[in-house]
């Protein structure tokens, strides 16, 4: 198995893969790389090396890989803060205790951090990193390196994680999307940078598309108040909590449509019917009023009425 689930970054999987078959462990590893990059599969990858029991390493199939694939390893701890954005200090801290407890059952015990470190936390967390105990590793993501202090910085091992080649990027989507247009597959590879976790997503997020939204759009694109009112009608005895998702979706299409325009390529086919349809500045009308629409909604305003004003502000 070793790190084949972690496509292309040859380079980096061949030094990674060379530094752990002479036993270089590093006790503080930092992974790069924008969102969808791959480096929560590197992370878990690395993890499973380290505590890895078999051959080829990770090999996948022994019990500390099926473990941390099951996320049940003792020895593997992710740090989390679900209520903030950064890490608070106090769980920084808090885990920085625990390195000093030794492994349940493994030679190293490994710390991953998926989330931001504010810099509290990171002079928290260096405390550790200038003398850790011999079995600790740590495993930091970040989206940009440059948010990092320095000193903090200094101490790693940095793995930046690189955009695929276009070949094999396109390969691995036409097999994960056989359903997608060759269109939306171009496009989704361009605005993803060439990162397949962001590929994935956006043609993901252009797949799923209610009947409301396609309605929204054959009236919206067509120029057709009737039909607007025809799709806008049923969603006045909609809940505020179903409704805002929705006006949601309609945005994020038509800004889609707006970026058409400018030259980027749509994935969404309906996006791309409005950028045809209507000019820049009715797309920013729209996005205007659907914006407003939301807020309406989060200030307890009844969805009928959101729905009447809409099929008045959407003509």
């Amino acid at each position: 198995m070793g790190f084949d689930e972690l496509l292309d970054n040859r380079r980096l999987i061949e030094n990674l893969t060379k530094s752990l078959a002479r036993g270089r462990i590093s006790h503080f590893y930092l992974i790069s790389g924008p969102a969808g990059s791959g480096k929560h599969t590197l992370a878990r990858l690395l993890a499973s090396a380290i505590l890895c029991q078999g051959q080829r390493k990770p090999c996948g199939v022994c019990g500390p890989c099926r473990k941390i694939k099951n996320g049940n390893h003792p020895d593997f701890i992710t740090v989390e803060d679900p209520e903030h954005k950064n890490v608070a200090v106090k769980i920084v801290r808090q885990f920085r205790e625990d390195v000093f407890i030794r492994p349940n059952e493994s030679d190293h015990k490994i710390y991953l951090f998926p989330q931001e470190l504010g810099l509290e936390g990171q002079n928290a967390l260096l405390k550790i990193l200038e003398e850790p105990p011999a079995y600790g590793v740590f495993i930091l993501l970040t989206d940009n390196p440059e948010r990092l202090l320095p000193t903090v910085r200094s101490r790693c091992t940095e793995l930046a994680l690189q955009p695929l080649e276009p070949e094999l990027l396109r390969r691995t989507l036409n097999a994960q999307f056989p359903d997608a247009s060759a269109d939306a597959v171009t496009a989704a590879m361009e605005r993803s940078g060439g990162y397949l976790g962001q590929a994935k997503a956006l043609l993901e997020d252009g797949s799923a598309v209610t009947a409301q939204t396609e309605g929204f759009v054959r009236g919206f694109a067509g120029r057709s108040a009737m039909v607007l009112t025809e799709t806008l009608v049923p969603m006045e005895k909609w809940k505020r909590d179903q409704l805002i998702p929705e006006l949601r979706q309609w945005t994020a299409i038509l800004e889609s449509a707006l970026t058409c325009r400018s030259g980027l390529p749509a994935i969404n086919p309906m996006a791309r019917t409005l950028s045809a349809s209507r000019s820049s500045q009715e797309l920013l009308n729209a996005i205007r009023s659907l914006q407003k629409a939301c807020d309406y909604a989060q200030s307890n305003v009844s969805p009928a009425a959101i729905c009447g004003w809409l099929a008045w502000a959407l003509r």
